[in-house]
């Protein structure tokens, strides 16, 4: 072995780079001082043609349409339903949602009001006792808002209210039942 301080030869070095260990290279010998650097430009490509401007098919307008109505009008018919029957359910309205972007017919317009959709939806005055439901909502909420724009961190979010601390139960035993009785 080497002792302390001292390095094996390096014809033993492992060669790891495909490099001859056995030559140093300082660089000189090339004289670059009359090369003219960056002269040439390269060749740029022609500008792309304009694309031709996109005029929607007035079936995707339709939809879009009814999609920006049904969501105008889902924070009120969420919190009727849930008034009259508990349910907080608008599934069906993500996944028609989702396909429109999926196609990419969806406007712009629609796009803000589903987003705006949801912050009226977090707002709504549902005073429960089941924080379930609310973590329901928030998650149909998350998964269109998650659909929509990816890239925004959300916090308006309610905060489920469970008790941190379960109530303290105290259970008084005979004093009999604490002594060990061999029979």
């Amino acid at each position: 072995m080497f002792a302390h301080g001292q390095s094996p030869p390096l014809r033993d070095l492992a060669d790891y780079g495909g490099k001859r260990t056995d030559v140093v290279d300082f660089g000189s010998g090339t004289d670059y001082g009359d090369h003219k650097w960056f002269q040439d430009k390269p060749n740029r490509p022609p500008p792309q043609p304009p694309q031709p401007e996109y005029t929607p098919a007035p079936e995707v307008i339709a939809v879009n349409d009814s999609f920006e109505y049904a969501l105008g009008s889902a924070p009120n018919v969420l919190y009727a339903r849930y008034k009259q029957y508990g349910q907080v359910e608008f599934s069906e309205l993500i996944d028609g949602l989702k396909e429109l972007g999926f196609q990419g017919n969806m406007f712009t317009t629609t796009r803000a009001q589903a987003l705006q959709t949801c912050s009226q939806l977090l707002k709504l005055p549902m005073e429960i006792d089941m924080q379930l439901i609310v973590m329901y909502l928030s998650g149909q909420v998350s998964r269109l808002r998650h659909f929509l724009d990816s890239e925004t961190m959300w916090d308006d979010y309610p905060i489920p209210k469970f008790p941190v601390h379960p109530p303290q139960v105290s259970i008084s035993l005979p004093d009999d039942c604490n002594t060990y009785h061999e029979s």
